[in-house]
């Protein structure tokens, strides 16, 4: 598909300088640009190449100051990254099938169900007894949606997405392949003999408005009573969030972070790769926690970064990494200083004279 500046100008609303016509038919790194690709600067270490690109069209900030001139249309918009952004939304809806309407066969629908409209249900999908979908929902190819789960408008599953019975889901949840909503949490009473008496998790898993959930990710569903993702949260590929864990509107988690049961993760926060949360703790609003962190304890103070196995204080955590790094060298000068203080000793010694420390 070919676009036009002033066609891309029209749909995100940004000021064009240079050629109308300019046409682009697909997207690039701004360093790695040709003619007829489209990219963003945002990043100002990238400046260098706004005047070197061969690029046909690149979106810029509108604060954005020329030194010299360019030969790219640029299209000025208040944030590059953000304009960007919907730009492949859009294009990505165009040729996903975002359009696509209707249930294709083989596949099954409970006569309860209920579909609103422009709904699509891929091939070999299963919708079960009472499911409710509201209008614009697309289950892409080998879905499982099972009996009384409730899905909101425009909320769209891909491929091998499974969400088992009784689970709700608000509008505009986006599911990515692989994942699993409402499985059992890990529930095991221990027994006398040494075995484990498996635990019914009656509960569900309830996922707010305007969450996107990464590939293979996994979230429990609770003993009793909800696991909640609330509104806005951004998860990750490969995440395991477990029974009863609750996580505050618009965190962002990175992948392979695992968080255990009845956690309470509170708004805004930002959790990197690989992070280890126990279960039954809280984490303040606005909680930040560097990848491959261990999170042992409550964390109560708003807006605190935490770093390392346990985690602490961000600021702490490097003084102690910078100090573990000088810890052979600190050594060295440990066995000088004692062996200059020995040998002190033993001159006092020979000189019949009392060393005191």
């Amino acid at each position: 598909m070919q676009f036009t500046a002033q066609q891309i100008a029209t749909l995100i609303q940004g000021k064009l300088e240079g050629n109308p016509d300019a046409k682009v038919s697909d997207v690039a790194r701004i360093e790695e640009a040709v003619e007829g690709s489209l990219c963003f600067l945002s990043n100002p270490k990238y400046e260098e190449y706004l005047y070197t690109s061969k690029a046909s069209i690149i979106i810029v900030n509108e604060t954005l100051e020329l030194s010299k001139p360019v030969q790219p249309t640029l299209i000025r918009v208040k944030d590059a990254y953000s304009g960007f952004a919907f730009l492949l939304e859009k294009y990505n809806e165009m040729v996903s099938g975002g359009s696509k309407t209707g249930i294709e066969q083989p596949s099954f629908v409970a006569k309860t169900a209920k579909l609103g409209k422009d709904v699509y249900i891929g091939a070999f999908s299963y919708i079960g007894e009472n499911a409710v979908l509201g209008d614009g929902v697309k289950v892409y190819p080998g879905c499982y949606i099972g009996r009384n789960v409730v899905i909101g408008a425009g909320s769209m599953f891909y491929s091998g997405v499974k969400i088992y019975d009784e689970c709700v889901l608000g509008s505009r949840v986006v599911i990515h392949s692989g994942s699993v909503i409402g499985g059992d949490g890990f529930g095991f009473a221990p027994l006398g003999d040494g075995t484990y008496r498996k635990i019914p998790q009656m509960g569900n898993a309830v996922i707010e408005d305007d969450v996107e959930i990464g590939a293979n990710t996994t979230i429990d569903r609770a003993t009793m009573g909800s696991t909640i993702i609330r509104k806005g949260v951004k998860l990750d590929n490969l995440i395991m969030v477990g029974h009863n864990a609750e996580i505050g509107e618009h965190t962002v988690i990175a992948a392979q972070t695992g968080i255990s049961g009845s956690t309470k993760i509170g708004k805004n926060c930002i959790i990197g790769g690989q992070v280890g949360i126990v279960g039954h703790i809280q984490l303040a609003d606005g909680t930040r926690i560097n990848a491959q962190s261990g999170l042992s304890k409550s964390i109560t103070t708003r807006n605190t970064t935490v770093n390392g196995t346990p985690a602490f204080d961000h600021k702490s955590s490097l003084k102690s990494q910078a100090i573990f790094r000088n810890l052979p060298e600190m050594q060295q000068r440990l066995q000088k200083l004692e062996e200059t203080i020995q040998e002190l000793t033993a001159l006092l010694s020979t000189q019949n004279l009392e060393y005191k420390k």
